[in-house]
């Protein structure tokens, strides 16, 4: 609610502070997550390092052994993606200003791809998985901690398009903090996702691109494996995580 009354507000007064109608979005998002996160970490009394990688082992280290397998799961999320968007337009088919407001987020601008790629991966993570999971950890069994979190995840991008990707997303994002009590896998996966549909949107025929029949079965079968060798991966190396990766402040 905030990030949609900011980005009003620097709509309207747009021309006054010199924005483009492509910057008024990142701005709005920036500065709304911004101020949430950091009242909310004020009142928890927790700092940044804190919010971002509140386990034992190095954030360096995480990234390092983490990214690759992470990076494996990707190509196979891209197509599923695909064919799940392709299964609701045709149930739900898009109205104008859906589709004008799905274009507006892959639209080949700096202003587009700051937000989509760079500010929502880092702002998301911290806010659903940084703050409102690790409170649902506390509280809650793990499946039903990162259950409410990716429920939550995916009812926070408002349309039936993005919420059931988006929740599945969240299960894996949840576990992967959990397991690895880091932002710094949940963020690499999430930024590499919306980094790849933003590339793929923009650079080929959304058109021909959207049907999953077109994809051939061979990329299918590679995505599968890749998939299988990452989840196989991250499960050896995350079920090392010592109990005394702690979670809390």
């Amino acid at each position: 609610m905030l990030q949609y009354l900011l980005g009003a507000a620097f709509y309207d007064f747009r021309q006054f502070l010199g924005l483009t109608d492509e910057q008024v979005a990142p701005i709005g998002m920036l500065l709304s997550n911004g101020i949430l996160i950091a009242v909310v970490m004020h009142v928890l009394g927790i700092g940044y390092p804190q919010l971002l990688h509140p386990g034992k082992h190095s954030p360096f280290a995480t990234f390092l052994f983490l990214t690759p397998p992470i990076l494996l799961l990707l190509p196979l999320i891209v197509l599923s993606n695909m064919a799940l968007n392709w299964a609701l337009e045709v149930i739900f088919p898009l109205s104008s200003w859906e589709g004008a407001a799905f274009a507006r987020m892959v639209a080949p601008t700096l202003p587009a791809f700051i937000a989509t790629c760079l500010i929502a991966p880092v702002v998301e993570e911290m806010l659903f998985r940084g703050i409102l999971l690790r409170a649902f950890l506390d509280r809650y069994p793990r499946g039903l901690a990162i259950s409410y979190s990716a429920l939550y995840f995916g009812a926070a991008h408002f349309n039936i398009y993005q919420f059931f990707l988006a929740f599945l997303l969240g299960l894996l994002l949840g576990w992967l903090y959990e397991r690895s009590r880091s932002l710094v896998p949940c963020i690499v996966l999430h930024a590499a996702l919306n980094m790849t549909v933003f590339v793929w949107s923009t650079t080929t025929d959304s058109s021909a691109n959207q049907d999953p029949s077109t994809v051939p079965a061979l990329a299918w079968l590679v995505s599968a494996i890749a998939a299988a060798v990452g989840a196989f991966a991250l499960h050896r190396l995350l079920s090392r995580r010592g109990k005394g990766d702690a979670h809390g402040a």
